[in-house]
């Protein structure tokens, strides 16, 4: 059995680490100039782990850089009345991270726009933080690929938050989330994140993110095939390929998202202790909106672990949670955990 199978989770809390980022949402034909009305949500991709895990129950503490101004306190008092622990956060800089992502689209279109150069976190420097005191009764850190991406400081600040939780045995966890409007400061994705992979206890994304993250490559020509066997038959010869060159890893888990005009389908598996999972294929040709999916299944993949639950009943959990964040109108789920467990479907 994996240490991921036997740990008391329940002995700390759940630390996410990353960029606390305001989402503008402009329509997609300019109606928001004549209505003077710009929506505007509360994100990120670790935040919208920390907001879910809050959601259902688990002791979540949130570590971000924010500016000490007025804004920061409102948005403070916000998160702490969702039950997330905020002391962690770091005050310094100007300003916060912004990014502009038109009504309806995807983060990988070009309706995507990042305004965060010199925000509060992307100052952060390593010696700057008192990991001793951050990671005190912690007993899970998660961040994500897009931590790394912003510049080479703030990676640094990444291996030494991944290195500092190692050592005091908090179980370590990464979503290879890949932007492609990121990784702007001469390294490569490949140069960075080995480094960080090889703390980790648990690895999430999919396989081609972890061909660019790791250089895990996707072996074979399947990326238009379209086949669910082939696709699955290739997360697990990558996970296994993860877990080798990885020994600290013990469980690693691909999602899979194909968007086609008219319909929309989703399916996930995770491979640990030597069994490959898999989840059902959810389908549907309405949505609302496809920001923080991936984060919710990340959200959980760690609720099932905290709770000692089977890895099948983690991955049904955490497949459905994303899945079902697809209806609703903001970055991080609002869903609960009844609502997601009836939603839940079997092979």
């Amino acid at each position: 059995m994996s240490n991921l199978s036997s740990k008391n989770f329940k002995s700390g809390a759940v630390l996410s680490f990353g960029e606390l980022l305001l989402r503008i949402v402009p329509d997609a034909v300019g109606n928001w100039l004549n209505d003077n009305t710009l929506p505007t949500y509360i994100g990120g991709a670790e935040l919208n782990v920390a907001t879910a895990l809050a959601l259902w129950g688990v002791p979540s503490r949130y570590f971000t850089a924010l500016p000490n101004n007025g804004l920061s306190e409102q948005i403070i008092a916000y998160l702490n009345k969702k039950n997330i622990d905020t002391s962690p956060v770091y005050y310094h800089g100007e300003r916060l991270g912004l990014y502009f992502l038109t009504k309806g689209k995807d983060l990988k279109h070009d309706a995507l726009i990042y305004d965060r150069a010199n925000s509060a976190f992307a100052g952060l420097k390593p010696g700057m933080i008192n990991w001793d005191k951050v990671l005190n009764g912690v007993s899970w850190f998660h961040f994500s690929a897009i931590c790394p991406a912003i510049s080479q400081q703030v990676a640094d600040v990444c291996l030494e938050a991944v290195q500092a939780a190692s050592a005091k045995g908090i179980t370590v966890s990464v979503d290879l989330n890949y932007r492609s409007k990121l990784w702007q400061y001469g390294k490569q994705p490949q140069d960075v994140m080995p480094a960080l992979a090889k703390h980790c206890d648990v690895i999430m994304g999919n396989i081609w993110a972890t061909e660019k993250m790791l250089g895990i490559e996707v072996l074979g020509d399947i990326h238009e095939s379209g086949q669910k066997s082939i696709y699955l038959k290739e997360a697990l010869s990558s996970s296994e390929r993860i877990i080798r060159q990885y020994p600290k890893c013990k469980a690693v888990a691909n999602t899979f998202r194909f968007d086609e005009a008219d319909d929309i389908k989703y399916y996930t598996a995770l491979l640990i202790d030597g069994t490959f999972n898999t989840s059902h294929e959810y389908c549907t040709t309405t949505i609302v909106d496809k920001v923080g999916t991936g984060d919710c299944f990340m959200a959980g993949l760690i609720y099932g672990f905290y709770n000692n639950q089977s890895a099948q009943q983690t991955l049904d959990f955490a497949t459905a949670a994303a899945f079902s964040k697809l209806f609703i109108a903001s970055d991080a789920t609002t869903n609960t955990v009844e609502e997601i467990t009836k939603a839940i479907k079997y092979e």
